[in-house]
């Protein structure tokens, strides 16, 4: 029998699956467009099926993206969570753990086609397997949506003839066994139960955790594309863990191409977040709406970058100034200065020294640099004091690293044409914080002694009191390495603490077990353990 059906918004096609789901033994379905709320509003009726569900759906997938499985999973991601996932979640986190449950125990069945191999699929059918072993088929404009059977206008026609029945199958099953149709990817069904646990939490409440690094799952990196890579992740976890131990004091050298802005907004971001002081953004003039662009698109990070006479946020919304100090009236915790800006106005330069930051980003970092390098042949006295040929972004940033915890520097040349670039930028960092090259009278302070032994130009030092000297100041911190967690416990020194003082600072007078510790860790401090390794970050 032949029945013609008609939903729209005031006759929804709310009740023709579950009547027909209902003890069903299987459900087989073509089904045009796939997005997250085709299992929103199919979950209920999914329930009932005795049997399997299996639905074969289209996607904009190339058939070389399906050899490649990582991108298909993307791709997938992106494409079923292309609706706002908050939605998804609050609309019943039980539905969802039904859901999760199904997928997992494979009840439920998804299948997606790339575009190429058919072209878009419109046609939508399905046939359905009842409780008494009868069939019956359906054809129409319906898509396996929220929208589609509640709210759009659809003709579906529904034949429950063999005929009819054998056809739909036949189509399906054309559809299912083809050999570019890929699973739904498992990325998909984690996100699902992902978001069945999803808990809304009072911002005051978390804030008091410090614990921020769970928001990254929420960003569209995530959300929307591949997420963090796992080099991006190592240095997200450096920096933050430092950050709340002592402040970071870190330049991130990677190369050109792997992601060093998301890396580094990640770090803003949770700073942010636990913390009432505002970030600065030192960039080269022709980044900053590059930057602020990135960091809505990539992570929906909220900032507003100066143009010389106003704030501009992401939106694009401009904040005209009020008062004399305008710069001083970010509308966002987060802002963009031009560092040429800084440069050439002293007063704008004055300005952002009166302010206390919990985190200073300084990209293009090798712009702060010496006008005039040494010879490689000059003298080691040559080396030491960068005051005299800093240029005016070093001068300013050797300041203002006195009025921040954290400071992040970013450059793919830390090196250019002499060793003392990296040292000058670790001797920036070191201010207000002994983390990085130790306090006063540390010889990691003296470029001309320190650079000789990392290049291999002169032989280590192999006495046990020369090399503790070099060790005790700064101690790594306790989670580079098991040894250093040790001294840090029998020295009772937190991690705030970056120099060993007191008797300890005299080898002999150490306890035996931390000389003999000592002393193997010591045979791997110019190769492993020293300032250079710890604070210049560097993948290729």
């Amino acid at each position: 029998m032949i029945r013609r059906h008609v939903f729209h918004r005031e006759k929804s096609g709310r009740l023709f699956l579950p009547e027909r789901l209902a003890g069903a033994k299987a459900y087989d379905r073509i089904a045009g467009y796939f997005d997250s709320s085709l299992l929103e509003f199919a979950g209920e009726a999914f329930e009932s099926v005795e049997g399997r569900v299996r639905i074969v759906c289209n996607s904009r997938l190339s058939p070389e993206d399906v050899l490649q499985a990582r991108q298909a999973e993307h791709e997938q991601k992106r494409l079923f969570f292309e609706n706002d996932p908050a939605e998804l979640s609050t609309r019943g986190r039980e539905r969802l753990l039904r859901l999760y449950s199904l997928l997992m125990d494979e009840l439920l069945e998804v299948r997606v086609l790339p575009d190429e191999s058919f072209g878009m699929i419109h046609g939508n059918a399905g046939v359905i397997t009842l409780a008494d072993d009868t069939r019956t088929s359906f054809l129409g404009s319906t898509n396996e949506t929220w929208a589609g059977w509640n709210l759009n206008y659809e003709l579906v026609w529904e034949d429950d003839s063999s005929e009819a029945c054998d056809w739909v199958q036949a189509e399906f099953d054309r559809l299912w066994q083809h050999p570019h149709a890929v699973p739904l990817a498992t990325a998909v069904i984690r996100e699902v139960e992902r978001l069945s646990d999803r808990v809304e939490v009072d911002l005051s409440a978390w804030k008091r955790t410090r614990a921020p690094q769970g928001l990254a799952v929420e960003a569209p990196v995530y959300r929307e594309q591949f997420g963090l890579w796992p080099h991006q992740r190592y240095f997200v976890q450096q920096a933050w863990q430092a950050h709340e131990a002592y402040g970071a004091r870190l330049v991130l050298a990677d190369q050109v191409g792997l992601g060093k802005t998301v890396q580094l907004a990640m770090v803003a971001q949770m700073a942010a977040l636990t913390s009432d002081r505002p970030i600065l953004a030192l960039l080269p003039k022709t980044l900053l709406e590059q930057w602020q662009i990135e960091l809505w698109d990539l992570m929906e990070i909220p900032c507003a970058r100066w143009d010389g006479k106003l704030w501009i946020d992401e939106l694009g919304v401009e904040h005209p100034p009020v008062g004399k100090s305008p710069i001083g009236q970010c509308p966002r915790r987060i802002g963009l200065v031009s560092q040429g800006l800084v440069t050439r106005n002293d007063t704008i330069a004055e300005h952002l020294l009166r302010r206390d930051w919990e985190v200073v980003i300084v990209d293009e970092a090798h712009r702060a640099r010496r006008r005039k390098l040494p010879k490689l042949t000059d003298p080691g006295k040559r080396l030491s004091n960068p005051d005299t040929e800093a240029n005016k972004l070093y001068a300013f940033l050797y300041k203002l690293a006195d009025k921040t915890r954290t400071m992040l520097l970013s450059t793919a040349t830390p090196v250019q044409l002499h060793p003392i670039e990296a040292w000058d930028l670790l001797r920036l960092l070191s201010q207000s914080n002994d983390h990085v090259l130790g306090s006063r009278g540390s010889h990691w302070r003296r470029p001309e002694k320190a650079l000789p032994y990392l290049q291999g130009a002169t032989e280590p030092p192999r006495e046990s009191d020369e090399l503790w000297d070099w060790l005790r100041n700064p101690l790594p911190p306790r989670w580079e390495e098991t040894n250093f967690a040790y001294f840090r416990a029998r020295l009772e020194m937190p991690d705030h603490q970056a120099v060993v003082t007191g008797d300890e600072r005299i080898f002999g007078n150490l306890p035996r077990d931390l000389q003999t510790r000592m002393k193997n860790t010591a045979d791997d401090l110019f190769d492993r353990h020293h300032p250079f390794l710890r604070h210049i970050i560097r993948r290729t």
